[in-house]
């Protein structure tokens, strides 16, 4: 019986843990059908504009615009769950154990400064930011870049889509705020369910609100990391007003992005070597890596 409710207990666990990233996977794909049905059919939106060669120019730039923004988020969300940020198959015993390493009982060795255990993912990770849920790991040494990168075209594409949902807003509140129009903006499940809507009226209006939410939420977390980027700490150092690994604003972009941090953001694919080790750390004002 208890052998069986511990099965039972590990595939719910399972579940719960892959569920953030099926729905954030089902919410970016159902943005981008919508604002793709937005540009194909809705726009632009004057009836004597919809066949010129302006239009078709205009939807064919909206739409690789858009895709491209989706690709990066796919491939760096991808290589981000890929790349593990653990001390797995990394060496770090030796002369290297110093001032600054503690001994994690857990993993059963010896971990460098910056390196902490998560308690989800069940193994230290280097440079440990912290761990996501919407991705189901922890954000370390090794996969910040696809982290922040995916952060940024998804605030660009949530921002993006809000603007292209704009019309959305108006066309609900078009004959004034009413007690109908702001409930379909506020609560369209439950006007949905009441019938007050048609099914492709939620569809927009739910949309549209997860535009905006969203937005909020990943405008927080984005500019929240570029300021721990700019200063050189992780999130579970920012609170200090000390700064040891502060290298200056374009050492520290370095050795978040790597060394080709002013191309890397634009493309998952393009090599960016991670200067360092993820195990010892320039000190500010010390020319050797602290240990």
């Amino acid at each position: 019986m208890t052998s069986f409710a511990s099965k039972t207990f590990c595939r719910v666990e399972r579940v719960c843990r892959h569920l953030p990233v099926a729905l954030n996977t089902f919410l970016v794909f159902s943005i981008t059908g919508e604002v793709s049905y937005l540009v194909l059919v809705e726009a632009p939106l004057e009836a004597d504009q919809k066949k010129t060669e302006w239009s078709a120019w205009w939807k064919v730039v909206h739409l690789l615009a858009q895709y491209f923004m989706l690709g990066n988020i796919c491939w760096n969300a991808l290589l981000f769950v890929k790349t593990s940020p653990s001390i797995k198959g990394v060496f770090l015993g030796g002369e290297g154990v110093g001032q600054g390493w503690r001994y994690c009982y857990t993993c059963e060795t010896h971990t460098p400064p910056r390196c902490s255990h998560c308690y989800d993912c069940k193994v230290c990770v280097l440079r440990r930011d912290h761990h996501c849920v919407f991705f189901g790991q922890c954000v370390g040494f090794r996969n910040y870049r696809y982290f922040l990168s995916c952060l940024l075209f998804m605030w660009s594409g949530l921002l993006y889509a809000t603007l292209m949902n704009a019309e959305v807003f108006i066309v609900i509140l078009k004959e004034g705020v009413t007690v109908h129009s702001v409930l379909l903006l506020l609560i369209p499940w439950i006007m949905l369910v009441s019938g007050q809507v048609s099914a492709r009226a939620f569809a927009f209006a739910f949309i549209a609100d997860t535009c905006v939410v969203g937005f909020l939420l990943v405008s927080a977390f984005f500019f929240f990391h570029l300021f721990l980027m700019f200063r050189g700490q992780t999130t579970r150092e920012w609170y200090s007003s000390r700064r040891p690994y502060s290298l200056g604003l374009l050492g520290n972009m370095r050795h978040t992005l790597g060394l080709r941090w002013y191309l890397c953001w634009l493309c998952p694919l393009i090599p960016s070597p991670l200067p360092g080790d993820g195990i010892s750390f320039q000190v500010t004002g010390s020319l050797e890596p602290a240990r």
